[in-house]
């Protein structure tokens, strides 16, 4: 009997973007996405990142099934592929000390310093409310735990592709990072799932593992986006443009970092209410070009998919041509 999916983590091959719905390609291979092969399978991939060194960081929750039919056979694992020779590079099982029984690990972001092996991943554990730091060179993680990572209780409540529903347990979500500052660190800007703000910190503060029971004031709160400031999802260019998942909205949002973090600094890239219901991811290549996926996670988890509709959802375009005509275009701050 086949439980789940047959495959955790696929692609699809740009060669062949005329077909409508194109066949998934396991990745790396068959045997890599074996479920509950604890040592060298993929239960379930929940969040990947390519950095700059044509390295693929991926995320396996270790878990299958939803609500109470999950299961939980494998540790949260954190997976690295070299994309030239699709062979995974390392695999590292988080410490017992980095999550809590009420753990999910939702997002990652990655940070690369001077050379590949001066990379540090940071991993937001939704349910469980903390930041996981994780240290290539070191080959060790830590964890950091700070009210910020709270959900806001007045901002639980979400509309989505016509649903109504309470998510008011969603913690830290959305990681990313800004460019190299001229003190050598990059910022951190995070948000809570159930929340309409943002804060930030210092990478310099989590690369420091000593400072994990004394960093709470490097910790800064930020102004709030608004209503239907519900964030996911964001990244940010090596421009200091920010672009960001608006899930309430059907909506791709956008600051430019020039500018001070304030609801009237923020704009709409793109918005679409029947194919953006429910942007889940958005990432920027080396290109420029920008990558939005959606999925009507929301219908997914809480009502039912038309399979006779289009549930999955690709988009792409340079993000020079998104931000123009837009209060984040970098020409206007020049």
């Amino acid at each position: 009997m086949i439980v789940g999916i047959p495959s955790t983590l696929n692609y699809i091959s740009l060669h062949n973007l005329g077909t409508k719905s194109p066949r998934l390609i396991p990745y790396p291979d068959w045997q890599s996405n074996e479920l509950a092969n604890c040592e060298s399978g993929l239960t379930t991939v929940y969040r990947i990142k390519a950095d700059a060194c044509d390295r693929l960081w991926v995320l396996d929750t270790g878990t299958f099934g939803i609500g109470n039919t999950t299961q939980n056979p494998c540790p949260y694992t954190l997976n690295v592929f070299d994309l030239f020779t699709n062979r995974r590079i390392r695999r590292y099982r988080f410490r017992p000390e980095d999550t809590n029984s009420n753990t999910f690990i939702a997002n990652i972001a990655v940070d690369l310093g001077n050379s590949c092996d001066d990379a540090f991943a940071y991993m937001s554990d939704e349910l469980g409310y903390g930041l996981i730091v994780y240290s290539w060179l070191e080959n060790k993680s830590w964890r950091f735990n700070h009210g910020y990572f709270l959900p806001d209780p007045l901002a639980g409540d979400f509309n989505i592709g016509g649903l109504n529903f309470q998510w008011f347990e969603e913690g830290i979500f959305g990681l990313s990072l800004s460019p190299v500052l001229t003190s050598g660190e990059r910022i951190l800007y995070f948000s809570p799932l159930a929340s309409n703000r943002e804060f930030a910190v210092s990478t310099r503060v989590l690369q420091n593992s000593s400072k994990v029971e004394n960093s709470y004031h490097e910790f800064i709160a930020l102004p709030g986006r608004g209503p239907n400031g519900h964030v996911t999802a964001k990244v940010m260019s090596e421009e200091g443009i920010q672009l960001f998942n608006l899930i309430d909205r059907n909506a791709i949002g956008c600051w430019n970092s020039a500018d001070p973090y304030h609801c009237t600094n923020i704009d709409i890239v793109d918005k679409d209410d029947t194919r953006l219901i429910f942007p889940s991811d958005i990432k920027i290549d080396n290109s420029g070009y920008v990558w939005v996926m959606s999925d009507k996670m929301s219908n997914f988890l809480l009502s039912s998919l038309d399979f006779d509709d289009i549930n999955f959802r690709i988009f792409v375009a340079p993000l020079n041509v998104l931000i123009d005509n837009t209060k984040c275009n970098v020409k206007t701050h020049q």
